[in-house]
């Protein structure tokens, strides 16, 4: 970590959202709106964490282990669990990890609704204080984006030795913006003075908390990986609202 002192605001927001407006923080589209969602909504919600999980699955026996059945299952981020209820259907054990007390204390009870006894859930921090032993699956999407990079970075690192010999990795990160194209995608000097100056500023009463969308820099990830024991990985692209991101997934050896 950097010497001086790591920047905690978007931990804050994240938990004014998860008191306000957990649905939304998560997928920000209006019909999840805590004021405006249906039941029909809240299921389409849910179901979009299966359908998520069925294509990770597919990804990973395809191109990593045709074998690959997870017992134990860490989704780093976990929000309001949304992808914890398919994990849970597929694994012995899942452990939801957040920053948040407000998204936990919302996960565990959709979890106690649907009477999941093997989801364990632990607050989140830099150091992953509260997390023991190791995993076949550690899971994160959407997620470092709203972490500022040093921090980031650093949580990865550890994340890595959370995975056992054989285990897989299934991690999102964004890596640019669309409008940096005359850079090629580098962030302008201009722009991160911005970003800078931008962080500094409170939301205004009434207004959704921040939400950081934080590009990472992949040389660094991919040493990182490579440290680790990775020797090939397989990634795909995603493009939310001119956010470019890269899902990688991996297996360490």
């Amino acid at each position: 970590m950097n010497e001086c002192s790591p920047d905690l605001s978007t931990d804050t927001a994240w938990e004014e959202w998860g008191r306000r407006d957990p649905y939304y923080g998560i997928i920000t589209v209006p019909k999840f709106r805590r004021v405006a969602m249906t039941d029909q909504d809240r299921q389409e919600f849910f179901d979009s964490g299966r359908w998520h999980l069925d294509h990770v699955l597919r990804v990973i026996r395809r191109h990593l282990d045709s074998n690959f059945t997870p017992l134990t299952i860490l989704d780093f981020g976990c929000g309001v669990g949304r992808l914890l209820i398919p994990f849970a259907e597929v694994a012995q054990e899942v452990i939801g990890l957040d920053v948040s007390p407000s998204m936990l204390e919302e996960a565990k009870r959709v979890c106690d609704e649907r009477k999941l006894s093997n989801v364990r859930f632990i607050r989140s921090d830099d150091s992953l204080s509260g997390l023991s032993g190791t995993f076949d699956l550690i899971h994160s999407y959407i997620v470092f984006q709203h972490i500022p990079f040093d921090r980031g970075r650093e949580i990865f690192s550890k994340l890595l030795q959370r995975l056992r010999p054989g285990g897989i990795g299934a991690i999102h990160f964004l890596y640019s913006k669309s409008h940096y194209s005359d850079t090629h995608g580098l962030r302008p000097l201009a722009a991160a003075d911005k970003f800078q100056r931008a962080k500094s500023t409170l939301p205004l009463p009434g207004t959704d908390p921040e939400m950081q969308m934080n590009p990472y820099g992949m040389t660094e990830i991919l040493f990182l990986m490579q440290r680790r024991g990775v020797t090939r990985f397989y990634a795909e692209f995603s493009d939310h609202g001119g956010e470019l991101g890269i899902f990688i997934y991996f297996q360490v050896s």
